[in-house]
């Protein structure tokens, strides 16, 4: 069960797969729109009813371009989400009702474990960032920055504090649906901290933080179930047609001018002497010209490897295709968790710099973009820890976890 942009889905479509190449039958529960990226896995899916690129498109959504900081994108997102849970409960009571476990998403969690326990079922998270306090770092959902020990735990209990209040209104009223008592939030959070949590991305980028609790374990990346990796022809023959190019896409996250972020790519690209594939995504980008390619949505796994960088928004998915395929990166975070996958490309080197969005120019994307291009020793790096990400196994833990759990 997952809720919000691509990026909190399509991870989900590997695991499930995976898990049904193990004997298991599955169902992946999230927004209609999704309902494609399980097309032919054997993945069964159940639809929740909220658009979340409607949402973003309304005037509540945009509203989000209007906070500069990542606190404000936080409360202005939180506000909008909580308006939204309710609507959600029927349908995940309803695939839950057919099923013999949950995995939950952080994005569902509140919710789903009141789901779990009504309905009498084990559940596990499995989020796609860090989620519980730590002293090593501060909570990704705001930018990852330390803060120091304590205070990044504090931040990250406050940033737990965010999530119920999304879930406030949503979680009583499951409760009583479902014939559940009242609980206390101190209750919920000791149950919290006892639970098992399995998240989705590699040791080699995040270590486990020491001080997290016995049952939250860094399994390793669940990549999307892709099916047929086959490239566009016109994507195929740009490829074919000169040296590798540099991709660029925002994936999920929207802008508010798209004609001037597209002008400022294309500028970028060719004071770097750089060809260009540019993915329209929901920031609807688009590029023209004989060195720059505009396309729609496709595998990662089948163009990354064929790219000499990746300019990206640092969202947790991308970020990890990016690793997978051994390529430099240029990071243009935009908000919430961007800014700290951003940062861990810096610090494993294999991006030269973050480049956040809101500050983004042409000339300091193409500088960028040559020393990720032009410098072998970003190239190196990115193809070693390539070499040592695609050889871990993510599903395996989750297999386990699941054994213990009784599913």
């Amino acid at each position: 069960m997952t809720a919000g942009s691509r990026g909190d889905v399509a991870p989900y479509t590997g695991l499930g797969h995976a898990l049904l190449r193990a004997g298991h039958e599955v169902t992946l529960v999230t927004h209609a729109r999704f309902e494609p990226l399980v097309a032919g896995s054997g993945v069964r899916f159940h639809p929740l009813p909220v658009d979340p690129r409607a949402e973003l498109d309304s005037s509540r959504g945009r509203g989000l371009h209007r906070s500069a900081t990542g606190v404000g994108k936080l409360v202005r997102v939180a506000a909008m989400a909580r308006t939204l849970a309710g609507r959600m409960t029927d349908d995940l009571v309803a695939a839950a009702r057919s099923s013999d476990m949950l995995l939950l998403s952080g994005s569902v969690g509140p919710l789903g474990h009141t789901v779990a326990e009504g309905l009498s079922l084990p559940c596990l998270d499995v989020p796609l960032q860090p989620l519980l306090p730590t002293s090593e770092f501060g909570p990704p959902m705001l930018g990852g920055r330390s803060l120091g020990p304590l205070g990044n735990r504090i931040a990250g209990h406050g940033l737990e504090r965010a999530l119920e209040y999304v879930f406030a209104g949503a979680v009583p009223a499951a409760r009583q649906r479902l014939g559940l008592p009242d609980t206390r939030r101190t209750a919920a959070r000791r149950e919290r901290q006892r639970r098992p949590t399995l998240h989705g991305f590699s040791p080699l980028v995040v270590p486990r933080p020491g001080d997290w609790p016995a049952g939250a374990e860094v399994t390793g990346y669940w990549w999307p179930y892709d099916g047929d990796t086959r490239l566009p022809s016109a994507l195929r023959d740009f490829l074919d047609a000169g040296p590798p190019p540099v991709y660029v896409g925002l994936g999920s996250a929207t802008v508010p001018d798209p004609a001037r972020l597209s002008a400022v790519v294309v500028r970028a690209l060719r004071r770097a002497g750089l060809r260009g594939v540019v993915q329209r995504g929901w920031a609807e980008l688009e590029v023209s010209g004989d060195d720059v390619l505009t396309i729609d949505e496709v595998p990662h796994s089948a163009l990354f490897p064929r790219v000499a960088a990746v300019v990206h928004h640092a969202g947790a998915g991308t970020t990890a295709a990016g690793l997978r395929a051994g390529v430099p990166a240029v990071p243009v975070p935009v908000q919430f968790d961007e800014g700290f996958w951003a940062a861990r490309l810096v610090h494993l080197g294999v991006a030269p710099r973050a480049l956040p969005l809101r500050a983004l120019t042409a000339d300091s994307l193409a500088a960028a973009l040559t020393r990720a291009t032009r410098d072998p020793a970003f190239a190196r790096r990115a193809a070693a820890l390539g070499t040592r990400i695609r050889v871990e196994d993510g599903v395996t833990p989750v297999l386990e976890a699941m054994g213990r759990a009784g599913g």
